[in-house]
């Protein structure tokens, strides 16, 4: 296989750490341990006392693959692989469904592996744009427009990564009901599910309303436990999640005890983990709005339907990229610009889900202030 450098994760890579302020995250803050075992019951906390360092069931410890079929309506613990996080189960079943011949749609901007490793597949791959003038909405239409024979995949991110767009119910149904009667798989990306800014816009979960949906999801972004590296599909094709399961056996063969127990005790307790996640991003949401209210000059939001991430244009005539080196450089607040996604336009990936967005405001309202 030959697959390009993942130019977002190569740019995390030089400053994610260095940085102090990073305001671009897609993921929740992260909880501290000690915060996340008191939320324990009894039974979670005796299997972490009781803990053995062994070798763990390759499809998941079945008490947490238990609570993960609970999110979803219909959908037993059978039905249900854990990985070692989103980004290993996107490389097993993208390498398990497609292959030289094959063709694939996925949404763009987004996430490289989501179509990088399609293609190193040697599959075709049709990037279908998410438009700015458009408030990002997604298009069946235009979907519909560029499906091949040959088509046997189609992959979806809602909520979205970068933008925070969300298609309504009537949309994804309509995308679900497309597919199917294509014969496509649809890989629905929903590691943002469950933090929509208004709870009366959830969708329904891809699995939940098609034979061919398969849900991803994993718990570092909804949850804020990005260190445990866990993630899962939710498939109801038994013949796909096996293949999935043989796939890996040659890459994590299973995942880390200590990471699955804990991934329990939070799924047990998702509610309070979930109004945690929620009350963060509200509070930043409120502070975003004034401050791109008071800077509209200087930016263009389309401000996100749901998860924890927005994707806004810088205004200016300065090359994004610039922009965030200089920021990054005076101020140590980081942004992601959006040329890592190829994506035309001078925009650049905001994140709202992190405890020191009010202190990175401040230094960047004073950045843009004082460019010189």
């Amino acid at each position: 296989m030959r697959i390009p450098d993942f130019k977002l994760e190569r740019y995390f890579a030089r400053w994610e750490f260095a940085a102090p302020y990073t305001l671009c995250s897609s993921d929740i803050e992260g909880w501290k341990m000690k915060e996340l075992l008191a939320l324990a019951d009894s039974d979670a906390l005796a299997r972490w006392e009781g803990l053995t360092l062994g070798y763990t069931e390759t499809p998941g410890l079945p008490a947490l693959r238990d609570e993960i079929a609970a999110l979803y309506r219909g959908v037993s613990s059978d039905e249900v692989l854990t990985f070692a996080g989103a980004q290993e189960a996107v490389f097993v079943l993208l390498n398990v469904l497609l292959g030289a011949g094959d063709h694939a749609v996925v949404t763009w901007p987004g996430y490289q592996s989501l179509h990088e490793v399609a293609r190193a597949t040697g599959a075709e791959v049709t990037l279908l744009p998410l438009r700015e003038e458009d408030g990002w909405a997604f298009d069946v239409e235009a979907l519909r427009r560029v499906l091949k024979p040959q088509t046997r995949v189609v992959v979806v991110n809602f909520p979205h990564n970068p933008t925070g767009a969300l298609p309504d119910r009537a949309t994804f149904e309509a995308l679900c009901a497309l597919c199917d009667e294509r014969g496509i798989y649809l890989l629905s990306d929903e590691v943002y599910r469950l933090l929509e800014t208004d709870a009366k816009d959830l969708l329904p979960a891809a699995v939940e309303l098609t034979p061919r949906g398969i849900s991803l999801s994993v718990m570092s972004k909804v949850f804020g436990l990005a260190g445990l590296r866990v993630g899962w599909l939710a498939c109801r094709d038994a013949d796909v999640l096996r293949r999935c399961m043989a796939y890996k056996d040659y890459t994590t063969i299973c995942n880390s005890g200590p990471s699955e127990v804990l991934a329990l005790i939070a799924l047990r307790a998702k509610e309070r983990v979930l109004a945690r996640s929620r009350a963060l991003l509200t509070s930043n949401l409120t502070l975003l709005d004034a401050f791109f209210a008071r800077h509209a000059d200087t930016f263009r939001w389309v401000r996100p339907r749901a998860g924890s991430v927005a994707f806004p244009r810088l205004l200016r005539e300065m090359p994004i990229a610039r922009f965030t080196d200089a920021l990054v450089q005076s101020e140590g607040v980081l942004l992601l610009p959006g040329d890592v996604y190829d994506f035309p336009g001078n925009h650049f990936r905001l994140g709202l889900g992190r405890s020191s967005l009010p202190d990175a405001l401040v230094r960047l309202e004073r950045f843009i202030s004082n460019p010189g």
